[in-house]
């Protein structure tokens, strides 16, 4: 938000430097994030000065040039070559003089320099009013007013607006400081802070005065819901124009452009005191009649940038007898607005409901200087006088006369906000003893009233327009920032007491498991919980266990996530768009979902692999990271954790085209496997892509509640034993483990597979595993006839539960 400090003076007599303002700004809670030099005319015509020919010739050397000498007032006349056809003797000018810098169309500087023109010096130029930024004429030089005195500077004679223009980083619930006269109110209760003295001057609207009552437009508020106050008056026998320079100067500096008197006085008001205003042609009004109401779903709307808007049936508009003139609160219509032929105007002011104004305004696409304004709040109190305020504006400047009195719809009267104060809270959260005396006089700088006073504290009244003052720790932290948070001491010493705390808390277990993976070359992400409700179809989702936001950001953020895939995905199609092909992924965040009328949220942590497993290296072989990789990750985890995987089924849903479920004693603990070709062509990706969900919260409670045990290294050596069996293709390793450790449950400490073969010299359906057995007794040493007597029995097993045969 700019903020001009010649406006800001207008309110608040300080006479400060920009700088030292600034830092009072910011110290309030404004952050001034920059401050800009700003000029009427670009370079402020610093060098330009008064000239006065007094000779005039023809150049020897070319036929359309001319050969002056002009008094600079220095009593040493110069020599300048001048074009202009208008150039003659005894002209007063003005003159840009050597070391001079002036500016062209585009805003880029050049400098006069002393230099030869067909053979003869120059020592300046003679300027035309577009050279000079003082208008679009380039037809001849700029002549002045023949009394002027040579050497004049030029800046004294058109009067060269020079300001400084903070950059104000507002924060959201900061809506009363959403303009001029808001930043001034906040700045006088810090000069106070700062013993200066000083008041605010409120524009003055004791002038206003209805003329006569000859145009007269009714005004019918459907839903005073979503428009508490609605205030409007006519105006007659205007003129359109552009506006005077002092106006223009004022929208220049905070970067509006002007257009004309009466649309830049309202966006003037709109900057001064924040109230958002629209002026209506009144011709184009009709059946003379204003109705506030929201339209049929689907209604077409042109707006002022000429673009058709196709409406919702909650959008608020502003109509008239026929048809709709305004988004309220956000954009005009193309048909309605002031033009160079208006000569009477409906002028509106109004308070409308930000959560209307902004759920409309997202819906559009639209953000502008008004709806900025309605959808954080303005002050409901200020709309009458901000009317009258550009009522007043617009007789002085547009002349015209108030044809009506004003319509003032506010049915139901918005209460301010009454909080009780203690001094003892004030002390406890501040951190140490603040007068009662500095507490009254900040509160009362702040324009929060004192309705009561006791021993323990103040009753308050808290001004409707501090919409962000609700509760007795926001009135604390009003009294903290005026008093400034460098006032508060630091303590001597620091008591803290140390909190016992199990090493299986959720967030410990977190940072083993983070560390674990970025020791192993993952990355981890934070990404958004709000995402795009067309994911869900993506993996046949119906949408109704969706969580869907009320009032969203965009229609691309308007549910919560029900899997952290999708916000990967984004992440993998960024990275990938920059040739980052080897991508290992990690995040720990949460899902929702409705759960018949519950709501349900999970900590997840999700895995997202991707590429080759290995940098390219001339002495290593291509491998990428498959499936088997992510499961040995996953297993590695729950390893880690002290997670013991019981169980395994095939994951029949539709966010992989193959994948596996977990389980630890029947409890769900993950999910993982080759993310579906549907969700990869939707973000264009191209290579597989790999994705796992953990069910951290079963995690941690499954993490918890596991014995360490600890135990000596055995003495004794173990045995290990291979079977080559040929099986049916349709036997999992699992069941191979299961009935080895269900065959001999004391020895038996290990089985693995170590190959898998299928094809050639096998019958069909059948697949070869070899299996590797680790046998150890830990109080002694295992002899061959004990070791091939559980190999038989292992051999019996396998050969009865699955007809397996020995290669």
């Amino acid at each position: 938000m700019k903020i001009s400090y010649n406006w800001l003076k207008q309110f608040i007599n300080i006479q400060w430097e920009a700088d030292k303002t600034a830092e009072l700004l910011t110290n309030l809670g404004l952050e001034v994030e920059g401050i800009q030099e700003y000029q009427s005319v670009q370079g402020a015509l610093e060098g330009v000065v008064v000239g006065h020919v007094l000779k005039c010739g023809k150049h020897p050397n070319a036929d359309k040039l001319f050969l002056t000498s002009v008094d600079l007032g220095n009593g040493d006349p110069v020599q300048i070559v001048c074009g202009a056809p208008n150039v003659a003797e005894g002209q007063k000018v003005a003159v840009a003089t050597i070391g001079t810098t002036l500016y062209n169309a585009e805003g880029e500087p050049w400098k006069i320099k002393k230099g030869k023109i067909r053979g003869k010096e120059s020592h300046g130029m003679i300027c035309a009013e577009d050279e000079l930024g003082l208008g679009d004429s380039h037809d001849g030089i700029m002549l002045l007013a023949e009394d002027l005195k040579a050497g004049t500077p030029c800046a004294s004679i058109f009067e060269i607006e020079r300001d400084q223009v903070f950059e104000i980083g507002l924060t959201p619930n900061r809506a009363d400081a959403m303009s001029h006269f808001g930043v001034a109110r906040d700045l006088k209760a810090g000069l106070i802070q700062h013993k200066v003295q000083t008041s605010l001057n409120t524009p003055s609207v004791s002038g206003f005065a209805v003329d006569n009552r000859s145009l007269k437009i009714g005004v019918t508020v459907e839903n005073s819901d979503l428009a508490p106050r609605y205030c409007g008056v006519t105006i007659r026998n205007l003129i359109v124009e552009p506006s005077p320079n002092w106006l223009q100067n004022r929208l220049n500096a905070i970067g509006l452009k002007p257009i004309n008197n009466v649309v830049d006085i309202t966006n003037y008001v709109l900057h001064e005191l924040g109230q958002p205003l629209h002026a209506f042609d009144a011709k184009r009004i009709h059946n003379k009649q204003i109705v506030v109401k929201t339209v049929a779903g689907g209604s077409k709307f042109m707006t002022l940038d000429g673009e058709q808007r196709i409406l919702h049936e909650e959008d608020l508009m502003i109509c008239d007898g026929e048809k709709p003139m305004c988004i309220a609160g956000i954009f005009g219509g193309i048909n309605t607005g002031v033009t160079e032929d208006t000569t009477s105007i409906f002028l509106e002011s109004a308070y409308f409901d930000p959560v209307s104004i902004r759920k409309t305004a997202k819906r559009h696409g639209l953000s502008t200087d008004a709806s900025f304004r309605f959808e954080r709040g303005v002050d409901i109190n200020n709309v009458e006088y901000a009317l009258k305020r550009a009522a007043i504006l617009i007789k002085e400047i547009a002349g015209g006369e108030i044809s009506s009195e004003v319509v003032d719809l506010y049915p139901k009267r918005k209460e301010d906000y009454q909080v009780f104060l203690s001094f003892e809270k004030v002390n406890r959260l501040v951190g140490q003893e603040i007068p009662k005396d500095t507490i009254k006089t900040i509160l009362a700088s702040l324009e929060i009233q004192v309705k009561s006073v006791t021993e323990s504290g103040l009753g308050l009244q808290i001004p409707f327009y501090r919409v962000d003052v609700i509760r007795e720790v926001d009135v604390i932290e009003e009294i903290l920032r005026v008093y400034g948070y460098n006032k508060i001491e630091f303590a001597e010493k620091i008591n803290a007491s140390v909190a016992k705390s199990s090493r299986f808390e959720g967030h410990i277990l977190q940072n083993i498991a983070g560390d674990t993976l970025a020791s192993i070359g993952f990355y981890e992400l934070l990404s958004n919980s709000l995402t795009h409700p067309d994911y869900d179809k993506l993996i046949g989702s119906k949408g109704k266990d969706v969580v869907e936001i009320l009032n969203p950001l965009s229609t691309d953020l308007s549910v919560m996530r029900k899997s952290l895939l999708f916000s990967a995905m984004e992440a993998v199609e960024f990275n990938l768009n920059r040739k980052r092909q080897r991508l290992r992924f990690f995040e720990f965040g949460k899902t929702y979902q409705k759960a018949g009328k519950k709501w349900r949220e999970e900590n997840i942590l999700a895995l997202t692999i991707s590429g080759e497993r290995h940098p390219k290296h001339w002495q290593a072989e291509k491998e990428d990271m498959g499936f088997f990789y992510l499961k040995a990750v996953v297993l590695q985890l729950m390893e880690r954790l002290g997670i013991q995987i019981t169980d395994s089924k095939i994951d029949d849903s539709n966010l992989y085209s193959e994948g596996l479920v977990l389980f630890s004693r029947r409890d769900k603990v993950a999910s993982f496997g080759v993310v579906s070709a549907l969700v990869n062509r939707n973000f264009d990706v191209k290579q597989d892509i790999l994705h796992a969900e953990l069910n951290w919260d079963e995690m941690v409670k499954k993490a918890s509640k596991q014995e360490i045990v600890f135990k000596d290294i055995a003495k004794y050596p173990e045995v290990k034993r291979d079977f080559a069996l040929l099986i049916s293709d349709n036997i999992k390793f699992e069941q191979v483990e299961s009935i080895a450790f269900k065959t001999e449950k004391k020895l038996l400490k290990k089985v693995d597979l170590f190959d898998v073969y299928r094809g050639k010299n096998l019958p069909k359906g059948k697949k070869s595993y070899a299996v590797s057995f680790t046998i150890q007794d830990e109080s002694k040493t295992l002899t061959d006839k004990q070791i091939d007597k559980i190999m038989r029995k292992l051999q019996q097993a396998y050969e009865k539960e699955l007809s397996a045969e020995l290669r």
